[in-house]
């Protein structure tokens, strides 16, 4: 076969004789039979990045776990201690060099030196020496080798392994050491982070989150509605970037966007200034709680109005482009009623609770001034203009799409559209209808093609971000409209009210469920679905684990603006080479508070489900990409003995 020589002669560059394909066909087939890795999710982030990142410090709790079989001699404090020199070894070394003397400070820490050494030789023995050495830090790579896999309780190596150490204390690199150490702990806990949408809004440290997930070792992201609209902004949609604005003002996080994406807004807040000086925007106010500094609050209050309105008028151009998307029922500026104060929604009349409409033409409701024009194309070059926004845009298209079936689970951040009768849902795009995973991948390849042209000004395929993040058939919103004027501007739940697609109800329906099962090539008697979106909450009667066990909805409300509505802190789920378990955290405060008291967030398990085995490399993805290069590898080995590739020795 031609083609297959053509590329076992690529392979040989690689692999140039007998000797180097036996080692690696040895090598391969050793990772084969260690232990399947940790695999982390977590959901719905927005913009939370100190507990976020808290819940990557910790492995939601595996950490702690493994400290509590490794020491089980030691005290509650003691194992609470080491835990927190795992977290933030930084603080911790900080707040002990205060606590103690100078030689009792030296022996506690040669002592939590020794104690992170056998932390991390039992996380290490899922993973090859090979894969270890190369995550190990430059400065002491041959150093914690030698301490990770020497015994030091053996004679003849007591007195070796104790001279590193007091090596390390004489050139007083013990603080670095020990701040490696906790860092490896930390990387040798979770082998894969699964992030089901959702890292932006709401919160005001989204930037920093990605900064953190592009550092990060293995991670991906399936993309949440929140992410779709800020992807929809760095790919020059006006009206996404309208959203985007709406949504930072709301929650009183425009600094992510000047402070953190350099992002000027003073073209907006100059409009708003000019129209809305005089009004109060009551309606419009940060909801955040307390306001500390009113005049700021007062600001952010006017250029929310400004940009509103220039979403609801961005929206009629949107829906005559696209009328198939269906969103003509959105279009209510042009219902106002403005002598009466009132507006009229299917023949019934509402009173407004804010009539106060100075950029708006009467005879002309959607049409943009001149001066709201200038505002968002400004707008709009800032954002395609914005360096680190398009890195991290760039990052969330790199590694995310709209599902991923990893390890035979499904992983998506919303719903399958379904309707009433538990059908799938069909959407057109581009004169065809879609429905079902052929929709997902169909509006996962267009908003690609919309990014890649971002600076063209014929990009039509941008308005499918908006679609995704308002659309009645979209996947990642998941309800049948999205309110946003009656949610402003009407005092009545009625009209306000959003209603859920039928998925979230008929996902419990066990042949509804098979159907969801068969459409994406997934294991009825495996294979788990794995949902953020929807917040739940237990101690209403909410249950995160669905579907007699095969669904886990794991948005438990990380976000401090469901801090009243919702008692804990959110939900991760974790997945070892024993079982797969559900847990629930308590809300972070601050990681000072936590490093004060040395007592982690309560984290507990919900729900716990054993596998029938343990699972190793071979089951998973990632095993059957390495069979694929054993059964390649043994075909060149095979050319090599045969002849028919010549070996290259001298390489």
């Amino acid at each position: 076969m031609p083609y297959e020589n053509k590329y076992l002669q690529l392979l040989s560059k690689e692999y140039s004789s007998v000797q180097e394909v036996s080692t690696e066909l040895i090598n391969l087939t050793a990772i084969l039979n260690l232990p399947k890795g940790t695999e982390h999710f977590v959901s719905d982030i927005h913009g939370e990045y100190e507990t976020f990142n808290h819940f990557l410090k910790n492995g939601s709790g595996v950490t702690k776990d493994k400290i509590d079989i490794l020491f089980d001699d030691y005290s509650d404090e003691d194992k609470n201690t080491l835990a927190f020199f795992v977290y933030y070894p930084k603080q911790m070394i900080a707040k002990y060099q205060d606590l103690l003397d100078r030689i009792s400070y030296k022996k506690f820490i040669r002592n939590k030196l020794l104690e992170l050494i056998t932390l991390c030789n039992h996380l290490s023995q899922k993973y090859t020496k090979s894969k270890v050495r190369k995550i190990l830090p430059e400065a002491f790579n041959y150093i914690i080798q030698e301490l990770l896999y020497e015994d030091r309780h053996l004679s003849d190596k007591s007195e070796y392994y104790n001279s590193i150490l007091d090596a390390i204390f004489l050139t007083k690199r013990e603080k670095n050491f020990l701040i490696e150490l906790s860092y490896l702990a930390q990387r040798l806990t979770i082998d894969r982070l699964h992030i089901v949408g959702d890292i932006f809004d709401r919160g005001p440290g989204a930037h920093l989150v990605m900064n953190k997930i592009q550092k990060y070792h293995s991670v991906d992201i399936e993309w949440g509605n929140h992410d779709i609209i800020w992807m929809g902004a760095a790919s020059g949609s006006r009206l996404s970037i309208c959203n985007v604005l709406r949504n930072s003002a709301k929650y009183n996080t425009l600094d992510t966007l000047e402070e953190g994406y350099a992002i000027s807004l003073m073209p907006l807040a100059q409009f708003a200034l000019k129209f809305y000086n005089d009004d109060p925007c009551d309606v419009f106010m940060p909801s955040t709680g307390v306001i500390t500094d009113i005049d700021k609050a007062l600001l952010t209050a006017k250029m929310h109005k400004a940009i509103t309105i220039m979403q609801f008028k961005l929206e009629k151009s949107l829906s005559d482009r696209n009328p198939h998307f269906g969103l003509q029922d959105r279009l209510l500026l042009d219902k106002i009623n403005h002598q009466d104060k009132t507006i009229t929604i299917d023949g019934k009349t509402y009173p407004l609770k804010d009539s106060n409409f100075p950029t708006i033409n009467t005879d002309n409701p959607f049409e943009l001034l001149p001066e709201e024009i200038n505002v968002l194309n400004q707008l709009k070059r800032a954002f395609l203009n914005s360096d680190l926004l398009q890195t991290h845009i760039k990052q969330l298209f790199n590694i995310g799409q709209m599902y991923l079936i990893y390890n035979d689970n499904l992983l998506f951040h919303g719903c399958i559209p379904l309707n009433e009768q538990g059908n799938f849902l069909e959407f057109e795009v581009d004169e065809k209808l879609y429905k079902g995973r052929k929709l997902f991948d169909k509006l996962d390849q267009k908003i690609r093609t919309s990014y890649l042209n971002r600076y063209s000004p014929n990009n039509a395929e941008k308005d499918y971000f908006v679609y995704l993040w308002l659309g009645a058939k979209s996947p990642l919103f998941g309800k049948d409209a999205m309110k946003t004027f009656e949610r402003y501007f009407i005092d009545n739940y009625e009209v306000r009210k959003e209603n859920e697609n039928p998925y979230f109800t008929l996902r419990e329906n066990e042949s509804i469920l098979k159907n969801i099962y068969k459409e994406f090539g997934i294991k009825w008697n495996k294979s788990k679905i794995i949902n953020g979106h929807v917040p739940t909450d237990v101690s209403q009667g909410g249950n995160p684990l669905k579907a007699n066990g095969r669904i886990y909805a794991i948005d438990g409300g990380m976000s401090k603006q469901y801090k009243e509505k919702i008692n804990i802190g959110g939900y991760t789920l974790v997945s070892d080479s024993y079982k797969l378990f559900l847990i629930s955290h308590d809300r972070f405060d601050s990681k000072e508070k936590l490093i004060k008291s040395e007592k982690d967030i309560i984290n507990l398990v919900q729900a716990e489900e054993i596998n029938t085995k343990r699972e190793y490399i071979y089951n998973t993805d990632k095993g059957k990409r390495i069979e694929t290069e054993i059964q390649d590898l043994y075909k060149l080995l095979g050319a090599y003995r045969t002849g028919l590739i010549k070996e290259n020795k001298s390489k």
